[in-house]
């Protein structure tokens, strides 16, 4: 080790040192594929020169108006060209992106504007009232609306704020980005979506942006001009940081505004989409979908799901219908996907039900993470045995900065030296992990720990069944009992007796749901099932 002790000349300097940033990857993009599509909406098709210079100009925009770096600017806006653009022009200003969802109410849109301090806000004319509305009951300064109305889909400008086109319209073809002098710079400001409470700002800095971004490649196995449709959500986990990603092999993005099974299918079918990340809830979408709704396509989809454990008996399903899908696993605190369910060719004659068992697997972390992996309350490794419980601790350069002005949440989720996910799950001999809950879903009742996950696994197998949660309702004489809130399938039909019988014959005794109730289960605007309405729920049957 000699040679080491001596490394006079050998520091960083501009010549062999650049701060990560996704932001490189559309410069280099302008020029690499300058004349490939970069972003399709309808009409509206864009080559990487054309999508360069448009988040130029909105990074001009935004500076004339007076962002200055480390400023934020929101969005309120659906997956569209200009919130793709917003992942690049904000940054590009030395802005903080911060998309805000666009199912929120009028209160909770406040609180971020205000939390955050938006200097600036994108708004779609879908959403401008309710922006308008936080605003008037906002505590600091309002953040300057521009409007980015959508007409082809049937929400035209309303005349009250300057528009988007005309906005960078008026803007510099030749700003100069400025581009992060430290990687640990913020890039986004993302709130969780809390269930109780006010939602927590989790920031995001460069380096993470770009590992995670450039991580998924790999993980994904992707090729160069991947074709990838905008189902996730731009303002969740900023779109699983995809929308950095695609520059970076000269990808084209498909954006999707409406989720829907045609919207879906005609994307596939007339735009050649290759890939898509999603919720479970989007695959059951698409198994489900009548055949006057679906469209034939010659091509192998590759998706990404996570948001929840998928049912084994939709992934059964859905991967003969020309969709080879991947199981991926994260959260807002970890840039999205931060696990994938690797598969290898030891697996490869699994077919059927075997085959879906192990697809349902959160699986192994990512390249981009450090380590990932399952500890008991003592911060002790689990036993590989696929039974042991622990939580999913987490480390690595894909972890979140912290929580936005709240230094005593961010302590608590890293203690130990790991990120601590609040997911339950056991880890197989392999190493790859298994959710079996959330912390707060565990049922325990008579002292036995039932998963939830488990239950809703084994009734999404019933034919009738579109979708499953099981919660837990208060009992005498065991504490708490598994009950069941039903959606079922347009036109079927099923008992509460039925559905019990159905699981009884797989599962234990007391995993089995007491009660099952049918009604239309309460979802987030990325397919997660709300389960703190079902659990008031389930107190009052």
């Amino acid at each position: 080790m000699g040679w080491m002790q001596d490394e006079t000349g050998l520091e960083k300097c501009a010549a062999n040192y650049v701060a990560l940033t996704p932001l490189s990857g559309l410069r280099r993009a302008s020029h690499v594929f300058a004349n490939d599509l970069a972003v399709i909406y309808g009409t509206h098709r864009k080559t990487y020169a054309e999508y360069y210079d448009r988040c130029t100009r909105l990074a001009s925009a935004l500076a004339s108006m007076g962002v200055a770096p480390g400023d934020v600017v929101a969005t309120i806006l659906p997956n569209i060209p200009a919130a793709v653009e917003a992942h690049f022009g904000v940054p590009a200003c030395g802005g903080v992106l911060n998309a805000i969802n666009t199912r929120l109410d009028t209160g909770t849109v406040a609180y971020i504007l205000d939390h955050g301090g938006a200097k600036v806000a994108l708004v779609d004319t879908q959403f401008i009232a309710t922006a308008e509305a936080a605003i008037a009951t906002m505590d600091g300064p309002a953040p300057t609306l521009i409007e980015v109305p959508d007409p082809a889909a049937g929400f035209p400008a309303t005349g009250r704020h300057a528009t988007y086109e005309a906005v960078i319209g008026n803007a510099h073809h030749d700003f100069d980005w400025i581009l992060p002098q430290d990687e640990w710079e913020s890039i986004s400001l993302n709130y969780t979506s809390g269930t109780t409470g006010r939602p927590k700002g989790v920031v995001y800095h460069h380096r993470g942006a770009y590992l995670n971004a450039m991580g998924q490649v790999l993980s994904w196995g992707m090729g160069l001009r991947p074709r990838y449709l905008t189902i996730v959500p731009l303002f969740h986990c900023n779109g699983w940081c995809h929308s950095w990603m695609m520059p970076m092999i000269g990808g084209t993005i498909i954006c999707c505004r409406d989720i829907t099974a045609p919207a879906i299918f005609d994307a596939i079918a007339d735009e050649k989409a290759t890939h898509f990340g999603g919720a479970p809830i989007v695959l059951n979408m698409l198994v489900n979908a009548p055949q006057d709704q679906r469209r034939s396509f010659d091509h192998v989809v590759e998706v990404f799901t996570a948001g929840a454990p998928p049912a084994p008996a939709t992934l059964a399903q859905i991967e003969p219908m020309g969709f080879n899908v991947t199981q991926v696993y994260g959260l807002t605190e970890v840039y999205g996907p931060a696990t994938e369910c690797t598969w290898g060719p030891h697996l490869d004659h699994l077919t059927g039900d075997a085959r879906a068992a192990i697809k349902a697997r959160q699986g192994v972390a990512m390249p981009f993470m450090e380590k990932i992996t399952v500890m008991d309350d003592d911060m002790q490794q689990i036993p590989r045995d696929g039974h042991s419980q622990g939580e999913i601790v987490m480390r690595g350069n894909g972890v979140m900065k912290g929580y936005y002005k709240n230094p005593e949440a961010t302590a608590d989720a890293f203690k130990g030296g790991f990120f601590h996910s609040g997911d339950i799950a056991v880890q197989h001999p392999d190493g790859y992990i298994q959710i079996a809950d959330r912390a707060k879903d565990i049922i325990i009742s008579g002292g036995e720990n039932i998963s939830s996950v488990e239950v809703e696994g084994v009734l999404m197998g019933h034919p009738a069944v579109l979708l499953a949660a099981v919660v837990a309702k208060p009992d005498d004489r065991w504490g708490e009992v598994p009950c069941a809130f039903i959606e079922l399938k347009d036109g079927a039909e099923a008992t509460e007796a039925e559905l019990i019988a159905f699981a009884r014959s797989t599962l234990a005794g007391f995993k089995t749901p007491k009660r099952v109730l049918f009604q239309e289960l309460p979802k987030t605007s990325t397919g997660k099932i709300q389960k703190f309405e079902l659990r008031d729920l389930a107190k009052t049957v």
